[in-house]
C-alpha cells in the first residue's frame, strides 16, 4: 500500500474516534489499529512514523505506543 493511502486511512480512523469521549478517542484508534489493520500494515505503517510522523492527526501518534507493533520476520536469501 502506498505510504499516503496507508496516512490517509490511519487519519481517518483518527476522524472517526475523534466524535468520541476524549478519554476514549487514542486508545480506540490504537484499538482499531490493532484489531483490524493485519501486521503488514501495522509494520509499514511503523516504518513510515518511525521516519516521521508528518502527515498523521495527532491522534495517530498518540496511539502509536499502543499499537501493537509486528515483529519482523528476516527472509533467507
Amino acid at each position: 500500500m502506498s505510504p499516503d493511502k496507508l496516512r490517509y486511512q490511519a487519519n481517518q480512523i483518527a476522524t472517526f474516534f475523534a466524535s468520541q469521549p476524549e478519554d476514549e478517542q487514542v486508545e480506540g484508534v490504537a484499538d482499531h489499529i490493532n484489531k483490524f489493520w493485519d501486521p503488514r500494515m501495522r509494520a509499514q505503517l511503523f516504518e513510515i512514523t518511525d521516519e516521521s510522523t508528518e502527515g498523521f492527526k495527532p491522534m495517530v501518534v498518540a496511539a502509536l505506543p499502543r499499537i501493537r507493533r509486528p515483529e519482523r520476520v528476516e527472509t533467507a536469501g
